[in-house]
Order: C-alpha cells, then sequence, then structure tokens
C-alpha cells in the first residue's frame, strides 16, 4: 500500500508534466569546460560527470551542509558506469548548460555510484518504488534538505527533467508543507515496510521444501529456461540451490529445468559466443538479445555454477564455458596487482552492443571456404537477427547435433569454430571497446577468488589456484586493517569506504573457501576473525538478523537490512551460510543457533517466494540434511582433498591438516604415523577411519545416477 500523499501528488505532477512542455535550447559545452566538486573521486561513474556544468557533489558532509544553509532541494542522482540510460540522461540533461543553470541555482546536486554506495541505492530506491511503484537506473531523487525523498523516478527525456525541475523549484517556494507531508508520508511507508522477525521458531521439514520446490517449479519456463517471461536475469543462487536440492532428491524435473536454463544460458545471445563471458540480462525471453554490459558479480558467479555443473555432468560444453570466461576475466578484467575490475559497459561509439554484434556480409568476408558452416553454426543471416541489420552470435544445436547433421566428426567441427572465432576475435579487437570500470569492489572480488577456486576444484589448473591467492593477499593488503575492518573500493592506491555487510559476507565465504581448496588454516582463522568483526559491528540483536551498515557509520534515514536473494545473494543469506560452516568446523553451537534464528526470521517469505531466497533455501536445506564432516589427517591430505574436489558433494563440509595439529576439534587426536586416514563424521558421530576416497563415498552414501558423469 502506497502513502496516502503519494498517489495525488504524483497524479498532480503527471498532469503538469504532460501538459506544461517546457523549450529548452541544446547549449551542450565541450567536455572539459567545467569541473565540480567530482574531480577528485575515484569511482569512473562519477568521474564521467567531473566535467559536466552541473556543479555535482559527492554524497558527503559539504553537499549536506550546503542544503540545509541555503535551504535547497536535493538532487540526489545514482546510477553506475555501465549504466546505458544513465549515459543518455547525461549527454541529454547534464552536459546542458540550461538544464545545469536550473540545477545550480535552485538545487544542491549529489551523484552516487550504486556500486561504492549501495546503502544509499537501497534508501533511494525503496522511495522510488514507494512514490512510483517501480524502479531502475538512473535513480533520479528529489529530496528536502536533510535527505528525505518527496519524489522520485529514473530516466527523464531533457524536457520532462527541465519541467520537474521547475514544478519543484516553483512548490518550493510557495508551498513547502505539500512538501513536508509528501517525505512524512514517504518514510512512514517505509517503516512500514522495513523487516520485521518471526515472531515464533518453527522447525522446517524437508516435506516443507518439497512442497515449496514443486511449487516454484510451476512458475517457471520449461521451453526456454529461467524465469517466465522478459526480461531474464541469469540467477545463479536460484540453480545452484535447485543443483543442490536435486543432490539430494533426484527430482527429475528439477534437475531438467535446471540444465535447460543453463544450456539456453550458454549458447544464446548472452553469452559471448567469441570472447567469454556473459552479459547483464537477456530483453527477450529466449536468451537471444542482450542488455550488452558485462558485471564481474554475474560473471564470478556463473563461473561457479558451470564449474559445478561440470563436475556432475562431465559436459565438455560447460567446462568451455567457465575456460573462456576466465581467460576473459584475465584479460580485460583484471589489475596487475591481483584485484578485479567491476563492470564492462555496454556502448561503444554511444551504440549499445556495437562492439560484439556482426553484418553477414562481414562474416562472409571474414572466413572464406569456411564461412557458409559457421554462418549457420551462430545463426548469422543477411537480414539480422537484431535490429539494423545485425546479427548476435548463438547457438541453437549441440557441436554433436551439429556435426552429425553436416556430416562431420566432432573434432573437425571444433577445429573449424576454434580457427573462425581466432579470425573474427582478432577482427573484433580492431573495434573501439567499451569502456571498463576499473574500481574494485571487495564483495565482489570476494565472489571473484570463490569462481577461481570452484573453477580450481572441477580442472585442477594451479593458475587458477594462484589467482585467487593472488587476489585474497590483495584484498587482505590493501582492504582489511589488522584489526580485520575491510574497506569497500579500491582504485589506483586509494581505499575510503568503509565495508557494508555483503564485503564481510562474501570475504569470509572465500576465505573458508581457500581453506577448503588448500588446507592452510591461515584463511580459515582469517574468515573466522572476520567473522566475529561482522557479529560484533553489524549484528542486530533485537532483530536475530544483520544490519547492513556498519556500527562504525552514522545512519542513513531508514536502516537496510537486506534479505532477499537477486542477481546477487543477499548479505544475510550468505552469513546464515557461513555460521552454519563456521559453526561445524568450530564445533560453536552459538554460530549454529544464529545461523538457524536467521533461517526462521525469513522462513515464510523463504516458502512463498523461493526465486528470491534461494540462497537461504540452500541454508535451510543444510539444516535439515545436516552435511557430512570430512577430516582428512595425514602426509597426503592434501592430495585425497583434490581427489574429493573432483566429485560435486554440495552437502560435505571438508578439514584437514598433515599432522593433524588444529584448532580444529574434528582434526585432533586423529594423526596416525604412517597413514593419511579419511574420517567421515555427522552429528557429531564419526565412523572407522578409511584410507580411500571410494570408501569414503561409500560411508556418504554417495551414488552415481543417470546424470553423473562417473556413470559409465
Amino acid at each position: 500500500m502506497q502513502p496516502k500523499y503519494s498517489l495525488l501528488f504524483i497524479a498532480l505532477l503527471s498532469v503538469f508534466l504532460w501538459a506544461c512542455p517546457t523549450p529548452v535550447n541544446n547549449n551542450k559545452m565541450s567536455h572539459q569546460e567545467y569541473t565540480n566538486h567530482l574531480s577528485k573521486e575515484s569511482s569512473p561513474y562519477l568521474l564521467q560527470h567531473a566535467h559536466n556544468p552541473v556543479d555535482w557533489y559527492p554524497w558527503n558532509k559539504t553537499a549536506l551542509e550546503k542544503a540545509a544553509k541555503e535551504d535547497k532541494l536535493l538532487i540526489i542522482s545514482i546510477g553506475y558506469a555501465a549504466c546505458h540510460w544513465c549515459h543518455v540522461m547525461e549527454h541529454e540533461s547534464f552536459e546542458d548548460t540550461a538544464i545545469a543553470n536550473i540545477m545550480n541555482e535552485h538545487f544542491v546536486s549529489i551523484k552516487v555510484d550504486r556500486e561504492e554506495r549501495p546503502d544509499l541505492d537501497h534508501v533511494y530506491m525503496e522511495a522510488c518504488q514507494t512514490i512510483t511503484g517501480s524502479g531502475g537506473w538512473p535513480l533520479n531523487i528529489i529530496a528536502l534538505p536533510d535527505g528525505r525523498p518527496v519524489y522520485a523516478g529514473t530516466y527523464f527525456n531533457k524536457e520532462k527533467w527541465a519541467q520537474l525541475l521547475l514544478y519543484f523549484t516553483d512548490l518550493y517556494a510557495k508551498d513547502k508543507t505539500k512538501l513536508l507531508e509528501q517525505a512524512t508520508a514517504v518514510a512512514m511507508h517505509s517503516k512500514q515496510m522495513q523487516f520485521k522477525p518471526a515472531v515464533t521458531s518453527i522447525d522446517s521439514s524437508m516435506k516443507e521444501i518439497d512442497s515449496t520446490v514443486t511449487g516454484w517449479m510451476g512458475q517457471v519456463d520449461m521451453k526456454n529456461g529461467g524465469s517466465m517471461n522478459a526480461p531474464k536475469f541469469p540467477m545463479p543462487a536460484n540453480f545452484q540451490f535447485l543443483f543442490e536440492y536435486y543432490y539430494q532428491t533426484k527430482n527429475k524435473q528439477v534437475f531438467d529445468y535446471t540444465k535447460l536454463s543453463i544450456d539456453k544460458m550458454c549458447n544464446g545471445g548472452i553469452y559471448d559466443q567469441l570472447g567469454g563471458g556473459f552479459s547483464r540480462y537477456s530483453v527477450d525471453d529466449k536468451w537471444l538479445v542482450p542488455h550488452f554490459e558485462k558485471m564481474l558479480y554475474d560473471n564470478s558467479q556463473l563461473v561457479s555454477l558451470y564449474a559445478n555443473a561440470y563436475r556432475y555432468t562431465g559436459n565438455k560444453r560447460y567446462a568451455t564455458v567457465v575456460e573462456q570466461t576466465l581467460s576473459w576475466i584475465k584479460s580485460d578484467l583484471t589489475s596487475h596487482e591481483g584485484g578485479f575490475f567491476s563492470s564492462i559497459d555496454a556502448d561503444s561509439d554511444d551504440e549499445e552492443g556495437k562492439f560484439y554484434v556482426w553484418k553477414y556480409d562481414e562474416i562472409e568476408n571474414l572466413l572464406g571456404n569456411d564461412a557458409t558452416l559457421i554462418l549457420e553454426f551462430y545463426n548469422i543471416s543477411p537480414p539480422g537477427n537484431w535490429e539494423h541489420g545485425n546479427n548476435i552470435l548463438h547457438r541453437e544445436q549441440s557441436i554433436k547435433k551439429f556435426a552429425m547433421i553436416n556430416g562431420l566428426k566432432e573434432e573437425e567441427l571444433n577445429t573449424m569454430i576454434e580457427k573462425a572465432n581466432t579470425i573474427l576475435l582478432s577482427e573484433r579487437k580492431k573495434r573501439h571497446k567499451p569502456a571498463t570500470d576499473d574500481k574494485i569492489i571487495s564483495a565482489w572480488n570476494a565472489l571473484m577468488i570463490t569462481a577461481y577456486l570452484d573453477a580450481y576444484k572441477a580442472f585442477h589448473k594451479k593458475e587458477y589456484l594462484e589467482s585467487a591467492i593472488k587476489n585474497a593477499e590483495f584484498l587482505m593488503i590493501k582492504c582489511m586493517t589488522s584489526e580485520y575492518r575491510l574497506n569497500r573500493n579500491y582504485k589506483n592506491g586509494h581505499s575510503n569506504i568503509n565495508a557494508f555487510l555483503d564485503d564481510y559476507a562474501f570475504t569470509i565465504a572465500a576465505f573458508m573457501d581457500l581453506y577448503d581448496a588448500t588446507l592452510e588454516s591461515r584463511w580459515l582463522t582469517t574468515a573466522h576473525n572476520l567473522n566475529e568483526y561482522t557479529i560484533q559491528h553489524f549484528y542486530n540483536k533485537k532483530q536475530g538478523i544483520f544490519n547492513y551498515t556498519s556500527s562504525l557509520d552514522k545512519p542513513l534515514i531508514t536502516n537496510k537490512i537486506e534479505i532477499e536473494d537477486n542477481v546477487i545473494p543477499s548479505s544475510n543469506s550468505v552469513m546464515a551460510n557461513n555460521l552454519m560452516h563456521l559453526g561445524m568446523l568450530y564445533d560453536n553451537k552459538a554460530y549454529i543457533e544464529m545461523s538457524k534464528k536467521m533461517t526462521n526470521n525469513v522462513r515464510d517469505k523463504m516458502l512463498r517466494f523461493p526465486g528470491y531466497f534461494a540462497n537461504w533455501s540452500s541454508c535451510l536445506l543444510k539444516q535439515v540434511h545436516m552435511p557430512f564432516e570430512i577430516a582428512i589427517v595425514g602426509d597426503a591430505a592434501l592430495d585425497l582433498k583434490k581427489a574429493l574436489d573432483a566429485y560435486y558433494l554440495p552437502n560435505v563440509i571438508v578439514c584437514g591438516s598433515k599432522k593433524g595439529n588444529s584448532t580444529l576439534p574434528l582434526l585432533k587426536n586423529k594423526y596416525v604415523a604412517g597413514k593419511t586416514l579419511i574420517y567421515v563424521c555427522q552429528g557429531k558421530t564419526c565412523q572407522l577411519p578409511v584410507e580411500s576416497i571410494e570408501e569414503a563415498l561409500q560411508l556418504i552414501a554417495w551414488k552415481e545416477d543417470e546424470y553423473s558423469r562417473f556413470t559409465p
């Protein structure tokens, strides 16, 4: 339910905007003629606006004090470097001197990079959804001098933006009361929408999870995979959970849907068939036409997804996707210091997707005799499959099927495809490359550590482990203090934003994954210490969940608690999984109870909206089916651990050491000289030790099935 003032307010404003056209001259100035307060920022998105004639400020005390002192409304404009419509609005409005004069005279204007300040983005996106019923980026807010929002919207063309500015300028001068009432109504609605924990504690059952998944399967696209309709976003956490659920239940429908989805994604235009890497989302329901920006957080999670899918099925296509995507990340998104950049823009030469699309004749001329088969394989046609006669490369048949239809051996076709890809990539490199947002975000880098480690487990390529370790050490040196406080951002030696819950949650998870891959205790110790810091500075005891912002930070107008899993799992669901994992490794009952309480607090939402609580569901699945704990002790512990990694085992937690001299309870008193023993435990009960992976698999009841890579 929306605030009672907002609907009438929006209706009157809409009538004004449509009925009162405002002529605006095209007064564009040279990009370098102006310099505003963003020029000393490190965010590429803010720096893009540093030479606008708009007198932009970053979000800081100076801007807010100026608004209060001069009694001016705030304009808070939020976006990110890879955002197409953010660029459009900048070129149309923020580079125009007539627009800038209005903004500078009557408002204090603040630019925010949503990726650096997700806390601000959350507050004002919630206001936008309250006021208008929808949201997106660019996100543009009109707010009182104290930051309370009175109006919000996304993209406005130049004429509508000018009308909006003049409307609020006039209203603020003549009738502040109306705006104060609107701000109060929005604030009341935001308060009503704040997270409310469950009143009672209820133990969930597998039957309850089964029922939820059954309902979920009735709401998905069984033809093209993913969600129903368009646009379609890759939702890696959903598919990771469904793989885990299939592992426990052998529900064939769930596996078929999950495999269909990941097959359609990696064969569609959303995947860069030549260079690797996934675009942000598909604008259609068949995964063909992407929104061409490439984000680190999407690709890191998708590398993990396809690596795990390969571990289970042995599907070579998944291996190619992982290898191609990591190769692209290494060449395009990796700094010389070992950090990972944030994104690649959708646009080049002011045209979305121009870098990636092809004309039929262009490919025909480049490939010569091989052109006919490659054009057919990638579904390239003279009229094009997208706008302006352009083609988006995509696959509709597997290599095996296409080779059979065309009377080729798979090896022959693979050779032809590799040759063609090399030629096309070489030609593509001559084009103007989309811009890179080269800021480094701690949370997303941690996701990339996990991605490299999942790939390492699947393929045992030493370079993958080395990349993960290099990034972890980078985060520890550049973004972590000796007290285990993290910073969110890093660029050119500059790191100044106190980290948020997702930075801690994903970093803890990544360092636990590093321990799992190496059995080096330093990574687990760091994860444990970060976890303790997070509890101290983020845990909300009253509500039994974590706040998004640290207790060290000045509170915003509303307190963010992130619970919904979306394109990135929510920071609280990651913390619930972390606490479960650490609790079992350290035999810490408090951690496990904290995890269970958190899960219970979102249980009703999780069971009603499984597509937005998938990572929570993974945690719940572990609480219903307690994972096996495997302790490997002896000189060959790491070798046996690597052998175990070949198997997809989502219900197993592993620890190990050469001598058993560890603080972990599971490793104590288990060393036997001259032997490497594997102890399989569950629910504080360990079975007799064994010496082979095959024996250990029998103890955890691992079985081959029709989809397993190990099936003859």
